[in-house]
């Protein structure tokens, strides 16, 4: 059978066999498709019509795939007549109101202006115009809207006769007689950069920043940077985000507003370490300060993180090429280093003063690269006490020839400067060489002491200067230049300091004198000037040449450890500080910056830091002083010690650890062991050392560290735990038991202690079991005497006459113990010749409340089943009170929970029967309810 298409689109009747149009083989059918070809040869009518055939293919089709197209129904559309009156009613009503409102706004919108109310107010300009214009002389008038005329284009013809600047004329003119005057704006609309938002919480603070910082963006992709720099300042004022600091940063780059950007910059690392935009951007203003290695500092950084940067590569490939391009009369920075320093050892006056120099990074406050700045005030970062501001008046690079101390802070580089310097005629005098010996330069009092005191009224005090004062073997034009050198370094005048240095040693060099020390002293002065404008290569070069001259010179190795420090050559600088140190111990910059290279080191290196130093110089004794001027404060000493031994605890601990991990228990030992000389107080490594221990099977010593854990906390868990598994490991299951049972108290989830406590109860009973099972080991005899009175009590065993029978043992039994061991002693004595009588005296003169800690030590499985026995056969006879109140407070003993575990069925059957007999004995104070529940905490 063929046939074509059905009407309904479906496939040909032929595609479907005439069997397949049954009931059992659509029930049977999993493939949706075919069930819809089925359903729709059907739904045609070609084969017949089935309507319940029909039905249960869909029934069917519905269960396979409910949302299958073919069991779509349409739905005819609603009318009038498919609704109720009211329904329709109701919408009938709505769309009348609607149309009726729209119709009013219409007729209210043609007859009204849409700039109607605005005429005479000021629009803000469009961004980029710096004019506005009041709409009422823009609005056409209504008479000139209304009219249907239109104005015709003009032609060529009339174009060419057209005179533009008549027909300017005519409109500026116009605007002048028809309305005010165009409003001129002199910059930007003013825009507030604070927004108020107490009143908003949490949730609706961040919404709004976002907000204000895309429009921060959109003013900045518009090239307005003060428009975004006031809506990022808009933002942060709602909620600080790293997003809008980073973007306020870039906008304050692009108006060379560098301190700004440094600040924001600032921040964002402070709020998120390691952010890249913040180092790219901070790297940017380091290179337009000027400050090139703090740049290439953080460019590597960036890199390190992408090494992809395209911007950060070509950025570091700039700054390196302009700091290789640097000249030494220019300003080339890594970390800037303020200095300061006290003359050392003049050559003109042969003064031995001590050099003392601290050296701190340059705060983000200061100006950096050479910008008009302030002498910031001075601040103890290195530990030093006793420091002296910074400025002209400490000390020239050898210091005063003239023994005079200026004091003051160190001026701006673009602070006049002028009235430090040598006189014109003075200098001319100098290079001509015909200056008169004595001659002097003259500084104003005021400025030598800093501007700190006014000079006197009616004119400038001055004091006098002799520059041509002898300087060892050098003659006079070169020491000349040398003393100019030295009163132009205290005024603060460093590279033209360094210019008459660089003219003492080249004449010195034509001159071709023989004077090493007077050479060394020259190239050392000029490395300061060199240090002091951060040309920090050039410094090391001196300084090297300088002690080529003269070895083991305290001021040259001083000065290069600074110049190293700064390039963060850490190794060399600590190198030249440690030198420093054999030559005179007293140097606080170099015993200062030694504790800070040191913990960078390790930071960077690790615990193999040292191996990684150049060889440290042995100075010889010749060059080492020794001497103290000034001896440092207790104070200084404590925290120096503190510092180092804080340094070195930290790296040995962590060296230890790190050995735990490596599973070298052995050497973590030694490196506890360190650490415990330093702090003996340190809870977590005695905890530590412990572990080791335990890892060596060194059980003794695993406890007497536990031991000392606890001492210092008593509650610690880990030195619970581990001090059971040392008493596991020296067979005192006992003990095992009751720290772990510790352990479980602080925290019952602690699985291990569970698992141990089940095993170390079996190994306690299979011992307790054997020692059962062994033959009696001969008792040691211990003699108790007691003193009541002047009678004296014989001792348990007589000497003469062997063992005493029972009566006497219970006259030696000290009925009145005065402490746990006095207790224990009486206990044990009774117990060793089964007194249960004495037991039961010593029971009746021992207070209920006390017996709990007087057995704190002595519990174990046999003392409390004789102590049962003897309740139940001696005293409960006598005072069956007494027996209840021993037993309400025997099972608060420690470590009760543990024996009543280990007891025999013997043993318990005994204790059973004394709770029977209890029951049964009359007594006021208790009944037998209250036996009853006290038994069920001991069976």
């Amino acid at each position: 059978m063929s046939r074509g298409a059905t009407s309904s689109g479906g496939p040909a009747c032929g595609e479907v066999p005439v069997e397949h149009m049954d009931y059992g083989f659509i029930a049977q059918c999993r493939d949706v498709k075919y069930l819809e070809s089925i359903w729709r040869v059907l739904r045609s009518g070609d084969e017949g019509h089935y309507p319940h055939l029909i039905e249960f293919c869909e029934s069917h089709l519905e269960k396979l795939e409910p949302r299958s197209r073919v069991l779509r129904r349409e739905h005819p559309v609603a009318t009038a007549a498919s609704l109720s009156t009211e329904e329709w009613s109701q919408l009938a009503h709505e769309l009348k109101t609607w149309q009726e409102e729209t119709e009013m706004m219409e007729t209210s919108l043609k007859q009204q202006s849409v700039f109607e109310g605005l005429e005479n107010r000021n629009m803000p300009p469009v961004r980029g115009s710096n004019c506005s214009v009041p709409l009422s002389q823009t609005s056409v008038p209504k008479e000139k809207r209304n009219s249907s005329k239109r104005t015709l284009p003009r032609g060529y013809g009339e174009w060419d006769k057209f005179d533009v600047e008549k027909e300017c004329e005519r409109i500026d003119g116009g605007l002048v007689k028809t309305g005010p005057a165009v409003v001129m704006n002199t910059g930007q609309p003013k825009i507030q950069t604070t927004v108020d938002a107490a009143w908003l919480t949490e949730q609706e603070k961040l919404p709004l920043a976002n907000r204000e910082k895309d429009k921060g963006n959109e003013a900045f992709r518009a090239h307005d940077y003060e428009e975004a720099v006031a809506y990022y300042s808009r933002s942060l004022s709602i909620k600080a985000t790293v997003a809008a600091y980073n973007n306020r940063a870039q906008a304050e780059i692009k108006l060379k507003r560098w301190h700004r950007a440094m600040s924001d910059c600032v921040r964002v690392l402070e709020l998120e370490p390691g952010n890249v935009k913040a180092l790219l951007r901070r790297a940017t203003v380091y290179n337009h300060m000027g400050s090139f290695p703090l740049a290439a500092e953080d460019l590597r950084v960036v890199l390190r993180e992408e090494p992809q940067n395209a911007a950060a590569t070509q950025l570091l490939s700039e700054t390196e090429k302009k700091m290789e391009e640097c000249q030494p009369g220019q300003q080339r920075r890594g970390k800037k280093i303020v200095i300061q320093e006290v003359e050392d050892e003049d050559e003109c006056n042969n003064d031995e003063t001590k050099a003392q120099q601290t050296a701190h990074p340059v705060e983000p406050s200061q100006a950096v690269g050479g910008e008009e700045s302030s002498a910031a005030p001075e601040r103890g970062d290195m530990g030093n006490s006793q420091k002296k501001p910074h400025g002209r008046g400490d000390g020239g690079p050898h210091g005063d020839p003239a023994g005079s101390h200026h004091h003051g802070h160190r001026r701006g580089k673009g602070a006049s400067a002028d009235k430090y310097k040598v006189a014109h005629d003075s200098r001319e005098k100098v290079a001509n060489g015909s200056s008169k010996r004595g001659s002097t330069a003259s500084v104003p009092a005021d400025q030598s002491r800093g501007g700190k005191e006014p000079p006197p009224p009616g004119g400038h005090a001055e004091e006098s200067v002799n520059l041509d004062a002898p300087c060892g073997a050098l003659p006079r034009p070169l020491a000349r230049l040398k003393n100019e050198g030295n009163l132009l370094f205290k005024n603060g005048q460093f590279a033209d300091a360094l210019e008459k240095y660089s003219l003492a040693i080249q004449g010195y060099t034509d001159s071709g004198i023989d004077s090493p020390e007077d050479l060394c002293t020259l190239y050392s002065n000029r490395a300061a000037c060199y240090l002091k404008v951060g040309n920090s290569q050039e410094c090391i070069q001196d300084c090297t040449r300088a002690l080529e001259l003269q070895s083991f010179s305290l001021k040259p190795l001083l000065r290069r450890a600074m110049a190293y420090d700064s390039l963060e050559r850490y190794r060399k600088a600590y190198v030249d500080y440690k030198t420093v140190l054999q030559i005179d111990t007293s140097v606080r910059a170099a015993h200062d910056s030694v504790d800070r290279i040191t913990r960078l080191l390790i930071e960077q290196d690790g615990a193999e830091w040292r191996e990684r130093l150049p060889d440290i110089p042995l100075v010889p004794l010749w060059a080492q002083q020794h001497r103290r001027e000034e001896p440092p404060s207790a104070e200084l000493l404590q925290g120096r010690a503190e510092r180092k031994a804080e340094v070195l605890f930290s790296g040995l601990k962590q060296e230890g650890n790190d050995f735990v991990k490596k599973g070298q228990y052995q050497d973590a030992l030694g490196r506890y062991s360190e650490c415990l000389k330093l702090k003996p107080e340190e809870c977590a490594v005695y905890t530590n050392r412990a572990l080791c221990y335990l890892k060596l099977e060194r059980f003794a010593e695993a406890k007497q560290d536990c031991d000392a854990a606890l001492r210092v906390e008593p509650a610690n868990k880990k030195a619970f735990y581990r001090r059971a598994l040392a008493n596991k490991g020296l067979k005192d299951y006992l003990a095992c038991s009751s720290d772990l049972q510790e352990v479980l108290q602080q925290d019952p989830n602690v699985q291990e202690a569970e698992k141990e406590l089940e095993e170390v109860t079996l190994l306690l009973r299979q011992s307790l079991a054997h020692a059962d099972a062994s033959p009696a080991k001969p008792r040691k005899t211990v003699a108790i005497t007691e003193v009541e009175g002047d009678e004296e009590k014989a001792s348990v065993s007589d000497p003469e006459g062997g063992p005493r029978g029972e009566g006497a043992a219970a006259t030696a039994i000290n009925l009145r113990p005065a402490n746990a061991y006095e207790f224990g002693q009486s206990l044990s004595l009774a117990r060793s010749v089964g007194d249960e009588a004495a037991c039961a005296d010593l029971l009746a003169a021992t207070t209920p409340e006390r017996l709990p800690q007087l057995l704190s030590t002595q519990l174990d499985g046999n003392t409390l089943s004789f102590i049962m026995r003897a309740l139940d056969s001696q005293l409960l006879e006598r005072d069956p009170d007494l027996v209840y109140r021993h037993l309400q407070h025997l099972h608060t003993a420690d470590r009760f929970s543990v024996m009543l575990m280990l007891l025999e069925k013997d043993e318990r059957r005994h204790m059973t029967q004394l709770f029977e007999h209890l029951s049964a004995a009359p007594s006021a104070e208790f009944t037998k309810n209250d036996v009853q529940n006290l038994a069920n905490k001991y069976i």
